[in-house]
């Protein structure tokens, strides 16, 4: 698959001053959910707009946007996902006083968007990087969901003493993440199809947009983290 030095993508934007207020601004979340041991990436496809896009939308009120992310992810694709913690650079400090050593893996969106909704209301978008969960804990998750009449079922975070590898561990060979079927929340969710596609192919589909860029970063960043495992 291409890297970022070949492949491309877009670069950021100058920095900017806007204001909203909470009855024009909208923030949403996206990611890029893989399956880590066969390389591949969810990317969804609206079955009458024809259209492929990476999962995404509006985190609801009170939510945690991390948590949205994963939310979406699921709503929109039906893959159960949690987001993957990856070596990244960033400008968030690292948290006051911490008890432990700060680990060089975070969960900071890798690009973040602002989209206009209409002439007076904003769209505040943020990118993650996520990983399909182990066969074990959808199972248990899907369980859950069930003795709550259907509630979406928060995942715990990725293991912080985990390694890739170790987490790769827990999947039999040619294990096939479950995609879970009528997740879509509304009419236009229903109309959504979602595939596992190798990333090649993905980067392709998603090309001139932003999501290709994440799908790109996103996995550099993941071999990036299992490469400083390794060492």
């Amino acid at each position: 698959m291409a890297n970022s030095a070949s492949y491309p993508g877009p670069s950021s934007d100058y920095p900017v001053i806007a204001n909203f207020d909470s009855a024009h601004l909208t923030i949403g979340a996206g990611v890029a959910i893989f399956h880590l041991a066969t390389a591949r990436v969810v990317v969804c496809y609206h079955s009458t707009e024809r259209y492929w896009f990476l999962p995404k939308g509006r985190r609801d009120a009170g939510e945690a946007t991390n948590t949205g992310a994963e939310r979406e992810g699921f709503e929109e694709s039906g893959y159960r996902n949690r987001l993957l913690p990856i070596p990244l650079r960033h400008r968030q400090p690292q948290a006051h006083n911490a008890s432990t050593l700060s680990s060089p893996f975070v969960t900071e969106p890798v690009w973040t968007q602002l989209k206009p909704v209409s002439r007076a209301t904003q769209y505040l978008l943020f990118w993650y990087v996520a990983e399909t969960l182990p066969p074990d804990l959808d199972a248990s998750l899907t369980q859950q969901t069930v003795v709550e009449n259907g509630a979406y079922q928060v995942p715990p975070p990725f293991p912080p003493e985990t390694t890739v590898k170790q987490r790769l561990a827990g999947e039999e060979d040619g294990y096939e993440p479950l995609r879970h079927q009528n997740t879509g929340v509304n009419e236009e969710e229903q109309l959504y199809e979602s595939y596992l596609l190798p990333l090649d192919e993905a980067v392709k589909k998603l090309r001139g947009t932003i999501m290709a860029d994440v799908v790109v970063r996103g996995w550099e960043a993941v071999r990036a983290r299992k490469a400083m495992e390794e060492t």
